[in-house]
């Protein structure tokens, strides 16, 4: 992501500014000889240097504000399209007429559980739980964790507009050529 221009010359500008009141302390604390200006002088440089700490500070609240502004509406998004996936996945698992059983077993497979995970968290063999993938599959048909996963991944993008590959649970896996 590019700076703007002005940031960058704000940021230039506060460290000048800074740089004048530490000039000013060395010069009085360490009792270092400076050429003699009038005390006019003096203060409107001062002023100037505090003003420009002050715009800086008043920049950079409200570009923290801004900042804010797009973390929430981005959490607000990832928690909009956790709804819709899982609503997604209640409409496929409804279509597919998955069994309460196999709908545990499906969910855990998106989630990326290996079959020994789920059959230790459902208290079953993994057999079972490789028999109820099978049908899951089918019930979708697909072939394998990763197609079941695409179908969800395809619905969520063309629910945002995004392109997706329309109809993937009927088409064939493409073959590998030798």
């Amino acid at each position: 992501m590019k700076r703007p221009l002005p940031h960058i010359l704000l940021f230039a500008v506060q460290i000048a500014c800074a740089g004048v009141f530490l000039y000013d302390i060395a010069v009085t604390l360490l009792g270092l000889r400076a050429a003699p200006i009038s005390w006019q002088l003096h203060e409107m440089i001062e002023i100037g240097a505090a003003v420009g700490l002050l715009l800086g500070v008043l920049v950079t609240g409200a570009l923290l504000r801004q900042s804010i502004g797009r973390q929430q509406r981005a959490e607000e998004g990832l928690r909009l399209a956790s709804g819709a996936f899982a609503q997604v996945l209640e409409e496929r698992f409804d279509t597919w007429g998955l069994t309460p059983a196999e709908r545990d077993v499906a969910l855990f497979s998106i989630k990326g559980l290996s079959l020994s995970d789920i059959a230790a968290l459902r208290q079953t063999s993994e057999g079972t739980v490789k028999a109820q993938s099978n049908a899951i599959y089918r019930k979708a048909g697909v072939s394998s964790r990763a197609q079941l996963l695409s179908l969800f991944i395809d619905d969520l993008m063309e629910d945002n507009g995004l392109p997706g590959l329309e109809g993937n649970a009927e088409q064939e896996p493409p073959k590998k050529s030798a």
